[in-house]
């Protein structure tokens, strides 16, 4: 059973796109629930200058570390 994975993203955010279609490359697009860091201030206040952020089994990645391999090895690894 796969784990959940977040993905925090907003509108017009070119990298978030690239992420989303990274996590439909690895076949797990299906499993992802889209938050938009502007539905809670607490998202917002969290990751604004971050985004996009993947979560997945409690490991938050973000800038160079969304990348096929590195997402491929978590998603691997939890099987």
């Amino acid at each position: 059973m796969m784990k959940s994975i977040i993905l925090y993203t907003k509108d017009n955010c070119p990298l978030c796109e690239e992420a989303l279609e990274l996590l439909d490359l690895l076949e797990v697009k299906e499993a992802v629930e889209i938050r938009d860091i502007y539905e809670k201030d607490a998202w917002l206040l969290k990751y604004q200058l971050m985004i996009p952020v993947i979560v997945i089994a409690d490991k938050e990645l973000y800038g160079p570390q969304i990348n096929y391999a590195v997402l491929e090895n978590i998603l691997h690894n939890l099987k």
